[in-house]
């Protein structure tokens, strides 16, 4: 797996990017860098073998984007409109995603990592061989999505949501923290540790009515 924009294997076909992004755009062997866009349109827009470095991207509209092959490094993107987008064959790292709306999208083969996500709704959306590593994920809602083969390690969890999300294959064993605050029927399918199983016993016997005392 690719560490830094030179070990892409279309590394030297990247030309830099002049102008806006726009939207129903086609981007092939593209490079992003260091630009900052707030407010555009580019919904619809393709992403192919494309990368980002230091990109800003705030209140962006890029709903129903397609991302192939692409890699996000060290950018800051807030209150943008990634939902019912397309990712595929792609990294994030390094980077923040604040505030975003990314609901009913299709992600399949992503690593997301060292990244701080805060506010993501990725309600409904489908997730594929998906890693978060090493990131810091808080009030990220998972609610009524599905998630198959996809894994947390060296992520800290709070406040993340899998109310009617169904899992499968799903491994927390790895997360660092696992704040839960509600949707626990939602974690059936998913595989924790015995020591998470522990932390997380209060939770459970709540949600089940079961009351614990000692004396």
């Amino acid at each position: 797996m690719a560490q830094q924009l030179d070990d892409l294997p279309y590394a030297h076909l990247l030309q830099p990017h002049r102008g806006p992004l726009r939207r129903d755009a086609r981007y092939d062997t593209t490079h992003f860098e260091g630009e900052a866009y707030e407010g555009v349109e580019a919904g619809g827009a393709t992403f192919m073998e494309c990368a980002f470095t230091g990109v800003s991207l705030t209140e962006a509209r890029l709903r129903k984007a397609r991302f192939n092959e692409v890699w996000v490094d060290a950018c800051r993107w807030v209150a943008t409109d990634l939902a019912e987008t397309e990712w595929q064959d792609a990294t994030v790292q390094a980077g923040l995603l604040a505030g975003i709306s990314a609901y009913g999208s299709q992600l399949r083969r992503l690593t997301i990592r060292q990244c701080k996500l805060e506010a993501v709704n990725l309600r409904a959306a489908v997730l594929r061989d998906v890693v978060f590593e090493d990131c810091q994920l808080r009030d990220v809602d998972f609610g009524g999505a599905k998630l198959t083969d996809v894994s947390f390690p060296g992520s800290s969890l709070e406040e993340v949501r899998f109310g009617g999300a169904t899992l499968k294959k799903v491994d927390l064993r790895g997360a660092t923290r696992l704040g839960l605050p509600d949707g626990h029927e939602g974690l059936r399918g998913a595989v924790i540790s015995s020591l998470q199983l522990l932390e997380l016993a209060p939770q459970f016997a709540q949600a089940l009515g079961v009351q614990v005392k000692d004396a």
